[in-house]
């Protein structure tokens, strides 16, 4: 198998279709043996009946699967990525955003180069501005914490090679371009377009990119931590400068009357600076005590294999 393309799916009913005679027109124009995965993340919308007859009239390059429940974008990759049987694989969107016909830059950036994942990066992003601005606060957050340049995004080519090493990874949360980036830094880009939204609605609100960047530093990152600890010393340092100052004040009969405002604000401040730093340390602890108790990555609830293999279901 030359590619695999692993495909989230979610509210996406109006799309599918048209991204996959998309997909399979300018991969049969390759010459490519592929093969089309389509993750359905328990979509609230008709999406696995969609996914369903796509697979009825394909059957030899669409997989179908569907997920128990919705447990997001980057579990519902994970389970594609341990049915793809491609050389390279490629992840993109359902919602016709990642233009199928950009699919042969990304190939050939990485047949090209030792790349081993090479992602697609927009040259205009067609998302709303705070969407922009959310996506540009994690890309920061990624590069601080890998100390890789360059932005991530959803379209991705990945050799097959780092994507089994990313699956050796079998807790809830994941993060799927901190798995490659623990397992190589030859990591690019290649310049694509970037189409406007033409139906429905983004999976990703505010509180999600938020879920999403705090999901990122708690898990393969220490930084937080780091951070609470520098607070920490920093608010002890200037504790202990202004005592010394007053100290030196009361010696000197500097000190007349006793200051309530400065005695409040120096309780409020260090108090909210330890709570913060409990609430840093009871994320850390709450991730290990779910992880501990082994909370599933995801749970499949139909698959729908292609090339008319032996279909796997515990029902339809």
């Amino acid at each position: 198998m030359d590619l695999s393309i692993v495909i989230p799916v979610y509210g996406s009913q109006d799309t599918l279709r048209p991204l996959t005679d998309r997909l399979c027109s300018v991969l049969d124009s390759l010459g490519r043996d592929y093969e089309i995965i389509l993750v359905n993340d328990d979509s609230p919308d008709n999406a696995w009946e969609v996914i369903r007859a796509l697979h009825a009239e394909r059957s030899q390059h669409i997989v179908a699967i569907r997920l128990s429940r919705n447990f997001g974008q980057h579990n519902a990759l994970m389970c594609g990525f341990r049915h793809a049987q491609g050389k390279l694989v490629i992840t993109m969107d359902d919602d016709l955003q990642h233009p199928p016909e950009e699919l042969p830059k990304l190939i050939s950036a990485i047949e090209s180069s030792e790349l081993d994942v090479v992602y697609g990066r927009y040259q205009e992003k067609q998302h709303r501005r705070w969407r922009n601005l959310g996506s540009a606060a994690i890309n920061a957050v990624y590069q601080r914490v890998f100390s890789i340049r360059g932005e991530f995004t959803a379209f991705r080519i990945v050799r097959h090679e780092i994507v089994a090493a990313a699956l050796t990874y079998d807790l809830n949360f994941t993060f799927i371009d901190g798995l490659f980036a623990w397992n190589t830094k030859r990591i690019g880009g290649v310049e694509v377009k970037h189409a406007e939204r033409r139906v429905g609605k983004s999976g990703y609100s505010l509180s999600k990119l938020m879920y999403l960047s705090i999901n990122l530093l708690t898990n393969f990152s220490i930084l937080p931590l780091q951070l609470a600890t520098i607070t920490g010393l920093f608010a002890s340092g200037t504790g202990l400068l202004v005592g010394l100052y007053y100290l030196i004040r009361a010696l000197t009969g500097g000190v007349l009357v006793p200051g309530y405002a400065s005695l409040i604000t120096g309780i409020l401040f260090l108090g909210g600076i330890q709570l913060l730093a409990i609430g840093i340390i009871g994320e850390y602890v709450g991730r290990l005590h779910l992880n501990v108790s082994r909370k599933p990555q995801y749970s499949v609830r139909n698959v729908l294999p292609a090339r008319g293999e032996r279909e796997e279901s515990d029902g339809t």
